[in-house]
């Protein structure tokens, strides 16, 4: 079969590697003669795979001792209700930037268990921009920002300096370049976008954020429980856990700062040709694109389709935009290769002869 060029927004593309070694585990598990479908959560061999799996988080990361790293379920989205019932106390305000729809459904979420200050929004345009003139109040429970807007196609590459725990849902960029993991008290992540397939959301809490949790919080939601069952309190999501030790095993050995280097190729290469070419507009202020996430339109929207069309015969998949939006979209996460992008510029160059 020719290769498939994978843009999706999520699940999406994985490296090589961590596919080949699922392959062999579902077959045969670390030399145990089950599927890693089947094996124990509490068996020796698989409890290893989690303890690798929080070393290379925190090796990577250059994190110490006084952080914790978990595996949950329920993506990033029961995150939004865990974060505020955990610390957003009995008088206490929290701190929200607003950037898109996930930091919306975040905020919506955390106003159910008390007072929400947004602080900024870009929703005046669209989320097309990152706000940038805010001030954080010193007196804030906690501050929350999304690094990466997988919808609109905007990203921080700066954070601020918190006066308060800051909180940060990474789930589309985290492991896509060197930065600064210890300004923040929480990270978030869905996996299914740079670290692995859907089913588990990686968790990394300052010990001291963890030392303010609210104890009167349900079992299954209370952080410090999942902590002190080193993410096996129930049983955990096997599989995706285990790709995420091989993908994490692969970012490892590139290093996040030749991670950076590659993705910024790919997002350089592709935003030079939407500003290019005649038939593409970008979507977003240049001085906040995304370099996961890039976002366009077609000048003529009735042209989308046909484009579409070509795409799909040259074998580049995960192009349309999200439903809420619409649009074309090209996710360009770790383990996407530059040939891939090199292959979507050519589509829009010959798009562009076809219909000049």
């Amino acid at each position: 079969m020719s290769k498939v060029h994978n843009f999706s927004a999520g699940p999406a593309i994985l490296p090589q590697a961590a596919i080949n070694a699922s392959i062999e585990a579902l077959q045969n598990f670390s030399g145990t003669g089950l599927s890693l479908l089947e094996i124990s959560h509490r068996s020796k061999e698989y409890e290893a795979v989690v303890d690798e799996a929080v070393q290379l988080v925190k090796e990577i990361l250059n994190l110490g001792n006084d952080y914790d790293v978990i595996f949950l379920q329920g993506g990033a989205s029961l995150q939004f209700d865990m974060i505020p019932m955990n610390f957003l106390g009995e008088g206490k305000t929290a701190a929200y930037l607003n950037t898109g729809v996930w930091a919306g459904r975040a905020v919506k979420e955390a106003k159910m268990f008390g007072e929400v200050n947004v602080l900024a929004s870009s929703e005046d345009k669209n989320f097309s921009y990152l706000p940038k003139d805010f001030t954080i109040p010193a007196d804030a429970a906690y501050f929350h920002c999304t690094s990466n807007n997988t919808i609109y196609g905007t990203e921080m590459f700066e954070f601020p300096n918190s006066p308060v725990p800051m909180i940060c849902d990474m789930s589309s960029d985290i492991f896509s370049r060197p930065f600064d993991a210890s300004k923040f008290d929480m990270i978030y992540a869905g996996a299914q976008k740079n670290m692995g397939p859907a089913g588990t959301t990686l968790v990394i809490i300052k010990k001291s954020l963890l030392e303010k949790a609210n104890a009167k919080v349900p079992t299954m939601l209370n952080y410090k429980i999942h902590v002190d069952n080193g993410s096996m309190y129930n049983t955990p999501s096997v599989f995706a856990i285990f790709v995420c030790m091989h993908t994490l095993r692969w970012i490892k050995s590139m290093g996040l700062e030749a991670m950076e280097i590659r993705n910024k190729a790919k997002a350089d290469l592709l935003y030079a040709e939407i500003d290019r070419n005649p038939l593409f507009v970008g979507t977003v202020a240049a001085e906040d694109r995304s370099r996961m996430n890039v976002n366009f339109v077609l000048n003529d929207k009735s042209l989308e389709e046909a484009f579409l069309k070509l795409c799909k015969e040259r074998n580049l998949s995960g192009l349309k935009g999200h439903r809420s939006v619409g649009g074309l979209r090209a996710s360009l996460y770790n383990a996407l290769e530059l040939e891939s992008v090199q292959a979507l510029v050519t589509a829009m160059q010959d798009f562009e002869k076809a219909n000049s």
